[in-house]
């Protein structure tokens, strides 16, 4: 069966601002993985290459790459490995984007409440594609989210962003047409237990931050970050997905919703119900994930609601107060005699790893999980903390749009589990092996 997916080149500006909206709420998102609480829908509206001389790549042994003998323009839309296949297939270069007839179906990746992802190849130029094909109904037209996601994603042009690269619209479906990444980081710390690598924490959290800046600087917020939003490709590029939540601060609001953000990185001030959030609501989810890629567990694994999620966090940082929180008491959700006292804690006794390492590690995360937004650390100002301080500077002076795998000498390490075994056969994961992003 043929579906629709598409190559690098660039998408119809236009397709977006003609398509027929939908005036009522957005669907709810599915939930990805059985370990976490799902996401609650929103109720507002609103290059990389190898450097140069030999190539020696460090692959995960997760993913079974090969390495390559060529250069690559791009190191996750090559999927015949740097090999010229011309001889056994010929790409039919009549064909244009924007049109289905343009793809290949190869492999249903997942499927969610409204929309489903597929793998496919483009029939232009062989380029490995990952297609959203949003279901419509006839009488609703098209999901506002996927409104909001394809106006978002059509200025961003960033390394640590994915790449939408076409959008087809037909009667019966809309089809986002996205770079194609071989995982995401919920999934490679599946791969991965007990914490990863100190230094691909770094690469990852540095990428994060790169990629947070960036959309910042574009006063637009991603309100939905976690594990299962991060895609990883082969090389270890980390890669900002699923802005299905997100929202533009330039759109004139007098207060957002509160009930954004998967449970377990929803900030406190978001879980005590501010609606007058900034950045510090996707600040809040790094440090949440920086401590996962660490421990190998989430930071504050909240089951049942929203107090109990506050009592994992009062219990790290204690219980606020109008001293130590000014304003705090006037939050909708501010009711202290429901928690048990408690007092802050040193961050190394809490998730030890931190206790571990050099660099300043505590500090960061410290300063990216402070319970009062406005004191938490700016993206920009985190890419140049000291934690940082043993990675090249020449990676805080690269273009957006260069990874900073193009910088010499920067590549993941193995994973110590990958060190021990590096012919296994990965076991079945406990959470999905792709997301629909």
């Amino acid at each position: 069966m043929e579906a629709w997916v598409s190559a690098t080149g660039a998408w119809r500006d236009a397709c977006c601002c003609c398509l027929p909206a939908k005036a009522e709420e957005d669907p709810p998102v599915e939930h990805e993985s059985p370990l976490e609480p799902p996401a609650i829908e929103l109720d507002d509206v609103g290059d990389s290459a190898f450097p140069s001389g030999p190539i020696q790549p460090q692959w995960f042994h997760t993913l079974q790459v090969r390495r390559l003998r060529v250069q690559r323009t791009r190191s996750n839309s090559d999927p015949l490995g740097g090999k010229s296949f011309e001889q056994e297939f010929q790409w039919r270069t009549g064909l244009k984007f924007g049109t289905a007839t343009s793809y290949l179906n190869l492999e249903k990746l997942g499927e969610g409440s409204y929309a489903t992802v597929y793998k496919g190849i483009s029939r232009i130029n062989g380029h490995l594609v990952a297609l959203k094909v949003i279901r419509m109904k006839t009488e609703e037209g098209v999901p506002f989210t996927a409104i909001r996601e394809a106006s978002l994603l059509k200025g961003l042009k960033h390394s640590n962003i994915v790449l939408l690269h076409d959008i087809i619209h037909t009667r019966e479906s809309l089809t986002f047409v996205f770079e194609y990444v071989q995982t995401d980081l919920g999934q490679y710390m599946v791969q991965h237990p007990g914490g990863l690598h100190s230094y691909n924490v770094k690469l990852f959290l540095f990428q994060l931050l790169r990629g947070l800046s960036y959309i910042h600087r574009q006063r637009i917020l991603h309100r939905d970050l976690k594990p299962q939003n991060l895609l990883i490709s082969y090389l270890g590029e980390l890669k900002l997905a699923d802005f299905g939540l997100a929202r533009s601060k330039s759109v004139p609001s007098q207060s957002y919703s509160s009930e954004v953000v998967t449970l377990w990185y929803r900030p406190p001030d978001v879980l005590l119900g501010a609606t007058d959030y900034s950045t510090g609501l996707d600040i809040w989810g790094a440090g949440c994930i920086f401590i996962e890629m660490l421990q190998g567990s989430p930071a504050f694994p909240g089951v049942a609601d929203i107090f109990e999620q506050l009592q994992k966090i009062w219990a790290v940082l204690g219980v606020p107060t109008e001293e130590t929180w000014p304003g705090v008491s006037e939050l909708p959700n501010y009711k202290p005699e429901w928690f048990l006292p408690c007092e802050p804690r040193m961050f190394r006794n809490v998730w030890k790893r931190l206790g571990q390492l050099p660099y300043k590690a505590e500090d960061l995360a410290q300063k990216l999980l402070h319970s009062v937004p406005q004191d938490r650390l700016p993206a920009q100002e985190a890419l140049q903390h000291e934690y940082f301080g043993s990675l090249s500077p020449a990676l805080l002076q690269l273009p957006d749009t260069v990874s900073i795998f193009k910088v010499p000498g920067v590549r993941l390490e193995t994973e110590i589990r990958d060190i021990f075994s590096p012919g296994r056969k990965s076991r079945p994961a406990l959470a999905p092996l792709t997301k629909c992003w």
